[in-house]
């Protein structure tokens, strides 16, 4: 299946060079999978970043049919960025082509594998929950804004869970390495 690149430029300039460059190499990735649909690679400049060496970003995100994989790199340079994205998309790829491929082939029962896989006390020896604890809340409902204030207020930096009654749904927003917030909004499929 041939798949389709798309390259955003974010903050910078895409010439030519640099577009042929990024198709010519992403490209490729099509050899180590066959079922990749739509590759989209997008490259911006980060002005605000704390290092120099950190301002350029590139950021791979691979389509196929069940399966989506990302990566994202920063360098001082688009394409060294570019290419470490690439080498760690390939990675991913080739792990995740083991993943689908490879079975046990020891003899052992799926209850033995993940026995050995519990996590196990030290000091006692006994198997340990593999869920250690669970916590349950009141989910208010509130729009966007009023969440984000919520979650400046509450001190949360990683994530803050509510209810979106314009969406009718559970949502979670999340705070995003450049200080800006992400939205999670779940689908049932």
């Amino acid at each position: 299946m041939t798949e389709k690149i798309e390259i955003v430029a974010r903050n910078m300039r895409l010439n030519d060079n640099l577009k042929e460059y990024i198709e010519k190499k992403a490209a490729k990735l099509e050899r180590h999978l066959q079922e990749i649909e739509e590759i989209r690679v997008e490259v911006s400049h980060v002005k605000s970043a704390r290092s120099s060496t950190d301002r350029q970003v590139a950021q791979l995100t691979v389509h196929g049919k069940g399966f989506i994989l990302r990566t994202e790199e920063r360098a001082d340079d688009i394409h060294t960025a570019f290419d470490t994205a690439l080498d760690k998309m390939q990675r991913q790829v080739e792990r995740y082509k083991g993943k689908r491929n490879r079975g046990r082939g020891d003899g052992r029962s799926a209850a033995e594998v993940v026995e050995e896989q519990m996590p196990v006390d030290e000091e006692t020896g006994e198997l340990l929950p593999l869920i250690a604890r669970r916590k349950k809340f009141a989910v208010f409902p509130m729009n966007e804004d009023e969440a984000v204030e919520q979650m400046r207020l509450l001190g949360h930096d990683n994530f803050f869970i509510f209810y979106n009654p314009e969406h009718n749904a559970i949502q979670v927003l999340y705070r995003r390495r450049n200080g800006t917030y992400g939205l999670i909004e779940p689908i049932v499929s």
